[in-house]
């Protein structure tokens, strides 16, 4: 898997601090081409037409092992009441709420790959290039029935089918940014037992910058990353990051936050029980080598259960802002 920046959790406690990692290598960076081309509206007209109505399906086991690396990467020994510190969780283990990011990643050689490593599927065409995770929404259709045999959640063991569809895709702008390209997708995990997740994602596409990177041609990588899935070069490549995207340094990968107050959540408020909803929004880069701190912002009760606003701040900046409802 492809990760750089592991986000290991420092106590379970109801105000967390986080530390981002980063491990340092080189990969050549593909040359990079001025901003040209579509419109905003251009580029959002032919991603409608083109997978208007369409849905891209995908089958895959969720295997103990890719689980096992996760959850060892972010400082977690155990999943559930399962040890997994020296033998991969058996058949049958539930999948952890968000912890589906480390399967279905892109299929398919390298080269088939966006310039920024992404899989261009539902990616904004040329030059809408840079891509950032904006935020999105998670629902647990079979929450509360985690001890049924028959529950949908995810489980290791499972062939999973993976159902996604475009949203829609619409012009957005910005003062600093200009026009960008919001892409909305909506994922379907469908086991044996029934529909387990829908998970939506929103993705802003901007621009590449006007600027040129002489570099050789890309090399495929020779390293073992663990982490979710859609990894892309400002997570792992800080040469790429700099003068191609623009960023100071590396780039925690967005769901990799998502995912740690969601393990917030699950140690703090849970009570044992899974989630049924979290709906997030990113709204600050960090980078690797800086710390943040998961806190709740706000407790209350609904006709569904109840509801947290929890919050990742960093020196008082909020990075990610979500709503859970347990």
């Amino acid at each position: 898997m492809r990760s750089a920046d592991a986000m290991r959790p420092a106590r379970r406690v109801a105000h967390r601090t986080t530390r981002c990692q980063h491990r340092a290598f080189s990969i050549s960076v593909p040359r990079c081409y001025s901003a040209h081309g579509l419109t905003a509206r251009g580029a959002a007209d032919r991603l409608v037409s083109e997978f208007g109505g369409k849905s891209v399906t995908r089958r895959q086991l969720l295997d103990g092992n890719q689980l096992q690396k996760l959850a060892l990467t972010l400082g977690r020994p155990r999943i559930g009441a399962v040890n997994i510190s020296e033998d991969a969780p058996p058949t049958g283990t539930p999948v952890p709420p968000g912890y589906h990011l480390v399967y279905f990643t892109p299929n398919g050689m390298e080269d088939e790959l966006g310039a920024d490593g992404t899989d261009r599927t539902f990616n904004a065409p040329s030059p809408f290039t840079r891509r950032m995770w904006a935020g999105g929404t998670m629902k647990w259709p079979g929450a509360g029935s985690e001890n049924s045999g028959d529950s949908p959640l995810l489980r290791v063991g499972d062939v999973a089918e993976e159902r996604t569809r475009l949203v829609s895709a619409t012009v957005k702008k910005s003062r600093s940014a200009g026009e960008m390209v919001l892409v909305e997708v909506e994922r379907e995990f469908w086991t044996s037992r029934g529909l387990a997740l829908v998970d939506q994602r929103s993705w802003i596409f901007r621009p590449e910058l006007d600027l040129e990177v002489e570099a050789e041609p890309p090399k495929p990588l020779d390293v073992d990353i663990r982490g979710p899935t859609e990894i892309k070069d400002i997570h792992y490549n800080e040469d790429w990051t700099r003068r191609v995207e623009g960023h100071p340094g590396l780039v925690v990968h967005g769901p990799l936050n998502l995912i740690n107050m969601l393990d917030y959540w699950r140690d703090v408020h849970s009570d044992g029980k899974d989630p049924r909803e979290i709906s997030y929004r990113a709204m600050s880069p960090v980078y690797a080598g800086e710390t943040y701190s998961i806190r709740t912002e706000g407790v209350s009760m609904t006709d569904r259960g109840r509801s947290l606003d929890v919050l990742a701040d960093k020196n008082g900046v909020v990075c990610m802002k979500g709503h859970i409802v347990g």
